[in-house]
C-alpha cells in the first residue's frame, strides 16, 4: 500500500462515503453496501477493489460471503504524518471559524 494510493481512494466521495458506512456498521456485506446507490453491484465492487488495494477495506469470507471491514490504520498514518504535526487546537479553532463564516453567507 503507498500513500498515493490512500490519497486517490479517498478522493472519490462514494468511496469515503463506504467507508463512513463501514465506520458506522463494520462487517458488510456487498449486498449491504450496495443498499442506497444507484449504481450496479459492479460499479460499487470496482470503488471496493481501489479501497481495498490502498488498504483501506479488508475482507474476510464467512461461508458464501465476502464481509468488508474498515482499516483505519492508513487514515491514521496520514493524520501522523500531516496533521499532527500541527496544532490541533489551531486547527480545530480555524475550522469552526471558516463553518461560522459559511453558515453566516448562506443565510
Amino acid at each position: 500500500m503507498s500513500m498515493n494510493e490512500v490519497f486517490k481512494a479517498l478522493a472519490d466521495p462514494v468511496r469515503r462515503h463506504l467507508l463512513d458506512r463501514l465506520h458506522s456498521c463494520n462487517g458488510q456485506t456487498l449486498g449491504e453496501l450496495c443498499d442506497g446507490y444507484q449504481m450496479s453491484r459492479q460499479a460499487v465492487m470496482k470503488h471496493l477493489a481501489i479501497l481495498e488495494r490502498a488498504g483501506l477495506v479488508v475482507t474476510q469470507k464467512q461461508g458464501r460471503e465476502k464481509l468488508h471491514y474498515l482499516n483505519p490504520v492508513p487514515i491514521h498514518e496520514i493524520a501522523d504524518r500531516w496533521i499532527s504535526k500541527y496544532e490541533r487546537s489551531h486547527l480545530r479553532a480555524l475550522a469552526d471559524l471558516k463553518h461560522k463564516l459559511e453558515e453566516k453567507e448562506n443565510r
